[in-house]
């Protein structure tokens, strides 16, 4: 890891335009430009969650207006996945409010849900918390194409996020998924009050990973009433668009998401995000709690580019 993290300091520091040259190179080197790859986000149990992560809606540990709502039924998430793929998705994820993946009829619902997805011949996704080894194997026989779980930020500003699991709880779910066959969606959060070096630092520990993420979603911080992190000063533009090119520099073959936060970005600033090796993007009116662009922003955005927003 620490030849990554020098290179990633070294990268993130570059005078803008050579660091965009050089991230645009790469990403036409391993991916098509007009590749945009369309994702769709589904809470399918929500709220509750006894984390304290300092930037979720989500968790117990605080009052934000968040709605509590139990694990959905398989026909309620089958037609939410037709839906999003009537709307152009490609990947269909499933998104639960839990510290760790629970046994028994929830988790049987969950796998059955997988296989409804497969079904409509969507890629399917889910970040469910925690995994056993066994669990991650039962999700890959469903079908499960992949697992998400973000490190957030660096190991070293992790503690100031959250305390109720540690950095490496969050790479043994990881490892757990690799080895039962599943590809990995890791990334983080920008606005939580990290330094540029502490996004190098986590870039550098997705980039060291064996082998490297597939999936790299690059949130940005949607403040939300009541956490600690409600008053969080946005990040500039400019750190997003330099945080994308040094993912595309490190991980040259990984999917890099714009994943939380586009809302608040201009179309400029998300083409010149795509320009340094962004090439995927959630659709859809909302990110589990949080909004997301309309299918009418989009569509414009995407044709700019030469992209469909149909599949």
């Amino acid at each position: 890891m620490p030849e990554y993290a020098a290179r990633a300091r070294e990268l993130y520091h570059l005078p803008i335009f050579d660091l965009l040259f050089e991230a645009h190179s790469i990403h036409r080197k391993f991916h098509r430009v007009d590749d945009v790859q369309r994702c769709a986000l589904l809470s399918i149990k929500t709220g509750a969650c006894p984390e304290d992560c300092a930037y979720c809606g989500q968790s117990a540990h605080y009052r934000t207006g968040v709605e509590r709502e139990p694990l959905l039924s398989v026909p309620r998430v089958r037609e939410a996945a037709q839906a999003a793929k009537d709307r152009g998705a490609q990947r269909f994820c499933l998104g639960a409010a839990w510290r760790q993946a629970p046994d028994g009829e929830p988790f049987a619902r969950v796998l059955q849900m997988v296989r409804e997805v497969k079904a409509l011949g969507l890629e399917a996704c889910a970040t469910l918390g925690m995994l056993t080894p066994e669990q991650a194997s039962a999700l890959k026989d469903a079908g499960l194409d992949a697992y998400n779980h973000n490190l957030d930020t660096s190991r070293e500003f992790y503690p100031a996020i959250i305390t109720t699991r540690t950095y490496e709880d969050r790479l043994s779910t990881i490892r757990a998924a690799r080895q039962a066959g599943l590809t990995i969606c890791s990334g983080g959060i920008l606005g939580l009050g990290e330094t540029p070096e502490d996004r190098c630092a986590m870039l550098a520990e997705l980039a060291s990973l064996d082998p490297q993420p597939e999936s790299v979603p690059i949130n940005l911080l949607m403040p939300m009433p009541g956490t600690p992190l409600e008053n969080a000063k946005p990040i500039e533009t400019l750190d997003l668009i330099r945080t994308v090119a040094v993912a595309r520099l490190l991980m040259p073959k990984s999917r890099v998401r714009l994943a939380a936060g586009r809302v608040r970005l201009s179309p400029e600033a998300q083409l010149m995000a795509f320009f340094a090796g962004a090439n995927s993007i959630f659709i859809g009116n909302k990110l589990l709690t949080a909004p997301n662009p309309a299918a009418a922003e989009d569509e414009p955005l995407l044709a700019a580019i030469g992209a469909s927003c149909r599949a």
